[in-house]
C-alpha cells in the first residue's frame, strides 16, 4: 500500500535515470504524466471507461454498473498505478555496515502483484532477492517496498526484475545483487492458450552471482 509520507522523489528520479542508463526503463511520457494531477487523471479515465461499457453494451444506469468507471479510475491511480510516478518511489534507509557482514542476506516469498501491460490483467507471483554486502545494508522492508513500487505500474516481467536489480545496484552500491521472480499471469491463464496452471521465472543476477557458480548455486537454492 503506498504511504505518501515514506516516499522520496529525489531517490526515485535518480533510479529512474539509472534504468534509462541500463536500458531497463518503463515505456512512460514523463511530460503527460506530469500534466495531470491524480484528481484529473481519474475523471479522465472514469469518462472514457464509461464510454467503453456503453460499447460493450452494458446499462450504465443499473446500480450494479453506474460507478463502476470511477472505481476503476480510482483503483488505477490510487492502488495499482502508482508506482508510474518517481514521487512515490519509496524511501530507503540504508545504514554503515559496522559488522563488516560479506556473506549473502536473502529475503524470500515477496508479494508480487503487478498487471501486464499487453492485456492490462493481473500479473500474481512472488520475488526473492538476494545481495552481498559490501559499504552498506539496507532495512529489510525497504527491498519489499522497492518490489512493490516497481510491480506498481504496467510491466512485462523480465523489465520487472531487472528494475528491482538496478534500482538494489544503485542504492546499495554493489553488483553483488539476485533478483528472481516467479509469477502466474492471467494473460495466459485466462485468454489465449487458457493454460491454468503455468507459470513464468525470470532472473537476473551481478557481480559473484554472475561470475561465482558456487555463490549463484547458494542463490537458487533458495527459490
Amino acid at each position: 500500500m503506498l504511504d505518501k509520507s515514506k516516499c522520496d522523489e529525489e531517490l526515485g528520479t535518480e533510479i529512474e535515470l539509472y534504468l534509462k542508463e541500463k536500458g531497463a526503463s518503463s515505456p512512460i511520457d514523463y511530460d503527460v504524466l506530469q500534466e495531470y494531477d491524480d484528481d484529473e487523471k481519474i475523471a479522465i479515465i472514469g469518462e472514457h471507461f464509461q464510454d467503453i461499457l456503453v460499447c460493450l453494451g452494458l446499462d450504465i444506469l443499473d446500480d450494479s454498473i453506474m460507478d463502476t468507471s470511477t472505481r476503476l479510475a480510482k483503483m488505477y491511480v490510487n492502488e495499482i498505478f502508482w508506482g508510474l510516478n518517481s514521487k512515490y518511489f519509496p524511501k530507503c534507509s540504508v545504514f554503515e555496515n559496522k559488522m563488516q557482514c560479506n556473506e549473502m542476506v536473502v529475503e524470500r516469498d515477496i508479494n508480487v502483484q503487478s498487471f501486464c501491460e499487453h492485456h492490462f490483467v493481473n500479473i500474481g507471483g512472488f520475488a526473492t532477492v538476494a545481495y552481498i554486502p559490501k559499504k552498506k545494508i539496507i532495512g529489510l522492508s525497504k527491498i519489499n517496498r522497492v518490489v512493490e513500487y516497481f510491480s506498481r505500474r504496467p510491466q512485462v516481467q523480465e523489465r520487472l526484475t531487472a528494475q528491482i536489480f538496478y534500482a538494489l545496484e544503485y542504492i546499495l552500491q554493489t553488483k553483488d545483487i539476485a533478483v528472481t521472480i516467479t509469477a502466474d499471469h492471467l494473460c495466459v491463464k485466462a485468454r489465449g492458450v487458457e493454460d491454468i496452471k503455468s507459470k513464468t521465472t525470470t532472473t537476473k543476477v551481478g557481480g559473484t552471482f554472475k561470475e561465482n557458480p558456487a555463490s549463484k548455486a547458494e542463490f537458487l537454492k533458495f527459490i
